[in-house]
């Protein structure tokens, strides 16, 4: 019976990850297709149909897909190792940590009169998450931090951190303040055109870190027991640590503090039956560039005289699952 029960959740799995791979090659079709200028695959393409797909689309789609995974993978794994449900790299301040580093080398790069290369403004957005996780995480290990204080922690790095964001846009010139707006409301316009190594790392971290679904699974047993299983727990940590901190700041520096994809995504996963983490990191990578690629859309094509920032799309669909999921919790709890 048993036996038959885990089988019968395989299945299910399985058709959730084709149903989820399906959805996303339906919206990425429809991100190369629809916009000011609609280019129809079924028609033959032209020099301006080529130049359109090739160099504005394509990009921004790609990059749609992997800063969508990255934000989703790099939710689930924080949800894990923190113990909380609702962890996320937005809502945990991770993002914000990884903006504020990136607009503070931004300001510092301007103020220099120089240049600021693009592999300096990802190592700056990876030091600045790297740093909100590792208080969090000693948080949690020193203070002895439950499941609501720690998310309280989180919340409230996140708000000083935005505090310092908009402070620099306060003291800053006009055209720091159009740059910095960009880092607080989330943009796939800019990160599209900046091709470089991260089109390497991005995909690797994350063939990586989908790869670590089985000592995840031995994690939610408990850190005692997964050693008793031969699972090398503070070396997993660290590398877990590294690679959700490198995705969320290649994520921020390339589009923007976009928050709540780590939210909505796994949880999503979770209410439709996913429970083993070999399952829930390709689920929630697939679902997470869907999500990107379906809030890009809407931002590109919901207005006719501009572009919404895809922050917003995102935030929108996020606040009002994570109301639910908060309301949901409370209500379960015994009283």
């Amino acid at each position: 019976m048993f036996t038959t029960l885990i089988a019968r959740q395989r299945r299910l799995q399985r058709r959730l990850l084709l149903g989820l791979l399906c959805l996303t090659l339906l919206l990425l079709l429809l991100s190369l297709s629809v916009g000011a200028f609609m280019v129809l695959p079924w028609q033959p393409l032209g020099p301006l149909e080529q130049q359109i797909l090739l160099e504005l689309r394509l990009p921004r789609a790609l990059l749609a897909l992997l800063a969508g995974a990255a934000l989703a993978c790099g939710g689930a794994v924080l949800q894990i190792m923190l113990h909380n449900p609702v962890a996320e790299p937005g809502l945990l301040g991770v993002s914000s940590g990884a903006g504020l580093a990136a607009m503070v080398a931004m300001a510092l790069a301007r103020g220099a009169d120089m240049a600021l290369p693009g592999w300096a403004l990802s190592l700056a957005a990876f030091a600045g998450a790297l740093l909100v996780t590792l208080l969090l995480l000693l948080a949690a290990r020193r203070a002895h931090l439950g499941s609501a204080r720690l998310l309280l922690l989180g919340v409230a790095i996140g708000i000083l951190t935005n505090a310092a964001m908009t402070w620099l846009m306060y003291f800053a010139d006009d055209g720091s303040v159009r740059e910095f707006m960009f880092w607080m409301m989330g943009s796939l316009a800019y990160g599209s055109q900046q091709f470089g190594w991260w089109w390497l790392i991005m995909p690797l971290t994350l063939l990586w870190l989908i790869r670590q679904g089985r000592g995840l699974q031995q994690l939610l047993l408990g850190e005692s027991q997964a050693r008793l299983m031969g699972l090398d727990v503070q070396r997993l940590r660290v590398r877990l640590v590294l690679a959700v901190c490198l995705l969320t700041g290649l994520a921020v520096a390339l589009c923007g503090v976009i928050g709540f994809v780590g939210l909505v995504v796994p949880h999503l996963l979770r209410l439709c039956g996913v429970s083993d983490q070999r399952f829930l990191l390709p689920a929630s990578a697939l679902g997470g560039g869907a999500l990107l690629l379906g809030a890009d859309l809407c931002a590109r094509t919901l207005l006719a005289a501009g572009e919404l920032p895809i922050g917003v799309v995102t935030a929108s669909v996020g606040a009002p699952l994570f109301i639910y999921l908060l309301l949901r919790q409370s209500h379960d709890q015994p009283h």
